[in-house]
C-alpha cells in the first residue's frame, strides 16, 4: 500500500492537466484522445502474456519493472515540450502500468482471504486516491505560487512538476525493492482444478471491454468540454473534483466489504447505473457547484463497482491461474481504453460535443443489465476472517 501511495502522486493532476497542456501545445480533440490511447497500447499487447508469466516466474520481478517504468515516464514528461514527446511519455507510462498494476492486483489476490477480497481491493483504490490527492495538492500549490493557475502558466511549470514527481516514483521503487517479497503460491505437481479462461471470465471480459471503452471515451474530453462550456479554469475544476477525490480516498474499502457481504453483482450494477446518471447529466451542467456534486456521485459509483469487479475475478480464478486471469481481465479493459478515446475525440469534433456523454450513459446502462443477467456468483466460503492489507 505504501508503494501504491507513492507511485500515485501524479495521477490526479495528470488527468486534469494533460488534455489542457496538450491543447496548449496545439493538439486537436482526436490527438488528445490519442494521448490516452497511447497509455493503453502497451497493456493491450503485454497483459495476456504477462499474466501467464506471473504464474510461472513470480510477481516481484514484474512489480519492480513496472515501478521503473513510472520513474522513466516522469523524466520523459519533465522533458516533454511537444506532442510527440508527450505521447512518448504516455507510452512509457503505459509500459510501467502494464507491469505494475497487474502485478499489484495479483499480489492482493494472493494475500487477501476469500471473504475479504472486496475490502482489500478497495484499500488499493484508497491508496491510489490518497496519493493522487496529496500529489495534486502539492502540484497546484506550486503552480499557484510560482506561475499562476492559467494554462499558459502551467506550460512553464510542467517540467518542474514532473521532475518533482520523479522523486516519489523513485521512493516507491526503492520501497518495493527492500520490503516486498515474492507472494506467488508454491507450484504443485497437480494444478488446482481451475481454468484460466472460463465462460464467466469471458463474459466479464466482454462487459469490461464495452464499459471500459465507453468510460475512456469521455474522460479525455471532459476537461476540454468543461473549459469550453463552463469557462472554468484549472483551479475551479480542481476544487470541484475535491469532494469526489475525498470519497475515493475513504469509501472503496467500505463498499468492498459490502461486496463481500451482499455479493459482487449488486455493487457492480449500482456503480454502473450511477456512472450512467452522471454521464447523461454532464452536458447540462451550468455551474461548477453542480459539477462537484455530479463528480461525487460518479466517484461513489466507481467506489462501488471496481472493488467488487476485481474480487469477482479472484473468485473465478484458481490459485494457480490468478496472474493469467487478471492478465485477461485487464487486457479487456485496456483494449477498450485504447479504442474509446479515439472514438470519443472523433464524435466530439465531427458530430456534437454532447454525443460521447450520452452514448457513454447508454452503454453503461446496457453493461449493468448484462452484469445482472449474464454473470453468476460463487460466494466464497467464510473460512477465514477478512484482514486489512
Amino acid at each position: 500500500m505504501q508503494v501504491i501511495f507513492w507511485v500515485s502522486f501524479p495521477f490526479g493532476i495528470l488527468s486534469f492537466v494533460l488534455p489542457i497542456y496538450g491543447r496548449e501545445l496545439g493538439a486537436s480533440a482526436v490527438e488528445i484522445g490519442g494521448l490516452f490511447s497511447a497509455f493503453a497500447l502497451v497493456p493491450v499487447v503485454v497483459r495476456p502474456l504477462l499474466g501467464r508469466a506471473l504464474d510461472r516466474w513470480g510477481r516481484r520481478p514484474f512489480l519492480l519493472l513496472g515501478l521503473s517504468g513510472y520513474v522513466v515516464s516522469m523524466v520523459v514528461f519533465a522533458l516533454a515540450d511537444s506532442i510527440w514527446l508527450l505521447t512518448l511519455g504516455r507510452f512509457v507510462q503505459g509500459m510501467g502500468q502494464a507491469f505494475l498494476w497487474l502485478t499489484a492486483l495479483t499480489i492482493v489476490a494472493d494475500l487477501a482471504p476469500s471473504t475479504g477480497r472486496g475490502a482489500n481491493f478497495g484499500s488499493v483504490d484508497e491508496s491510489i486516491n490518497r496519493g493522487a490527492i496529496l500529489g495534486t495538492t502539492i502540484g497546484f500549490i506550486g503552480l499557484f505560487t510560482i506561475q499562476g493557475p492559467s494554462p499558459a502558466g502551467f506550460r512553464s511549470f510542467w517540467p518542474i512538476l514532473f521532475a518533482a514527481f520523479s522523486i516519489p516514483a523513485l521512493l516507491a521503487l526503492v520501497t518495493a525493492w527492500r520490503w516486498i517479497p515474492e507472494t506467488r503460491p508454491p507450484l504443485t505437481p497437480d494444478p488446482v482444478q481451475s481454468r484460466p479462461i472460463s465462460s464467466q471470465l469471458l463474459a466479464l471480459m466482454g462487459i469490461v471491454f464495452v464499459t471500459g471503452a465507453s468510460s475512456a471515451m469521455v474522460w479525455p474530453l471532459l476537461m476540454v468540454f468543461l473549459e469550453d462550456h463552463l469557462n472554468a479554469g484549472i483551479a475551479g475544476l480542481t476544487v470541484a473534483y475535491l469532494p469526489a477525490a475525498l470519497i475515493g480516498a475513504v469509501l472503496p474499502s467500505r463498499t468492498g466489504k459490502w461486496a463481500d457481504r451482499f455479493g459482487r453483482r449488486t455493487l457492480m450494477v449500482a456503480g454502473l447505473v450511477l456512472g450512467a446518471l452522471a454521464s447523461v447529466l454532464i452536458p447540462h451542467l451550468r455551474t461548477v457547484t453542480l459539477l462537484a456534486g455530479l463528480w461525487a456521485v460518479e466517484s461513489i459509483g466507481y467506489a462501488a463497482s471496481v472493488p467488487a469487479e476485481r474480487a469477482l475475478v479472484a473468485d473465478i480464478a484458481g490459485a494457480d491461474t490468478r496472474g493469467t486471469s487478471y492478465g485477461l481481465y485487464t487486457f479487456a479493459y485496456f483494449l477498450g481504453a485504447l479504442v474509446g478515446p479515439l472514438a470519443g475525440g472523433w464524435l466530439y469534433d465531427a458530430v456534437d460535443p454532447s454525443t460521447p456523454f450520452y452514448l457513454n450513459a447508454a452503454v453503461l446502462l446496457i453493461g449493468a443489465g448484462l452484469v445482472w443477467v449474464v454473470l453468476r456468483e460463487r460466494r466464497p466460503l467464510r473460512d477465514q476472517p477478512a484482514v486489512s492489507l
